[in-house]
């Protein structure tokens, strides 16, 4: 099964241009360089998948004028990957359903800290409705519509009241499977961080360390994205050397380059020494 990936951010956590700076690249006036911080919206057998939603999250929204989400992935607990999911509440709104949110256990516990009130028994009223499914990172995994989910019904004072769905949806949309790939956010595998692999495409960001066998999962993909934050040596992210030499190894048809920082050259001029088939990606690309 194809799938079609927008770049909705492609920048590190500071973002592109980042404030304060008068580098080339932030004061680039090519579009290419404002870069939001780094997520994708996937559409995959019918489903709207957003993979991360960072403080950029409604700003991306707007600007790519997405009306309906099914699932949030989430990639680790970063904040520039988890620091707009307040702004979930805009969707359980409008589409009167909870938000599907996939992660690992310890990015749960992690949302539970820093968002203690979307998850207390008696909620504030408005705050952000979400179903949490924990997912291993090693394991496929379903991902559902949410056309099945409960139905949000609003109560002045008390906030929203779950109801079973009113009615059988008018088209059952089937569950998608959805590959997880484990890498490392520092080569002491201090922090698992997730890939996904939807179909022909992959999206990794946030590793500097992926293990062989999690990269024998990305065999025969189309398109493939990595990270990278500078030409050299990072404590957590991969390096310009590391990320072509991991290209290599996948083998894709069409590679490119997200979380991208000031540090980088312009898109026009990094574009044009990287080799044939590896391109830096930017906001709004649509591949797929």
């Amino acid at each position: 099964m194809k799938a079609k990936l927008t770049f909705l951010g492609t920048g590190t956590s500071s973002g592109v241009p980042m404030i304060g700076c008068n580098c080339p690249t932030c004061s680039s006036g090519d579009p290419r360089d404002k870069r939001l911080r780094a997520s994708v919206l996937v559409e995959y057998g019918g489903l709207s998948i957003l993979v991360d939603c960072g403080p950029d999250f409604r700003q991306q929204m707007l600007r790519a004028d997405v009306r309906h989400l099914d699932a949030v992935l989430l990639t680790h607990n970063h904040k520039d990957h988890t620091g707009g999911l307040d702004d979930i509440r805009a969707f359980n709104l409008l589409e009167a359903k909870p938000m599907n949110i996939y992660c690992e256990e310890y990015v749960e516990t992690s949302l539970r800290r820093e968002y203690s009130y979307a998850f207390d028994e008696h909620k504030y009223p408005g705050s952000p409705e979400w179903r949490v499914h924990r997912i291993n990172g090693r394991e496929p995994f379903l991902v559902h519509s949410n056309a099945n989910e409960d139905r949000l019904v609003w109560e002045s004072g008390f906030g929203y009241r779950h109801e079973a769905p009113s009615q059988i949806p008018a088209r059952e949309i089937p569950a998608v499977e959805v590959i997880p790939i484990q890498g490392w956010h520092h080569k002491q595998k201090v922090l698992s961080v997730l890939g996904y692999r939807f179909g022909n495409i992959a999206y990794l960001t946030d590793m500097n360390l992926i293990e062989d066998e999690e990269l024998e999962k990305l065999r025969g993909v189309e398109y493939v994205t990595l990270n990278c934050v500078k030409r050299t040596q990072h404590h957590s992210h991969f390096s310009l050397p590391e990320v072509l030499e991991l290209f290599d190894r996948i083998g894709a048809a069409h590679s490119y380059i997200t979380h991208l920082s000031h540090g980088l050259p312009r898109h026009e001029l990094f574009d044009s020494e990287l080799p044939e088939g590896i391109s830096p990606a930017y906001d709004g690309l649509v591949i797929g």
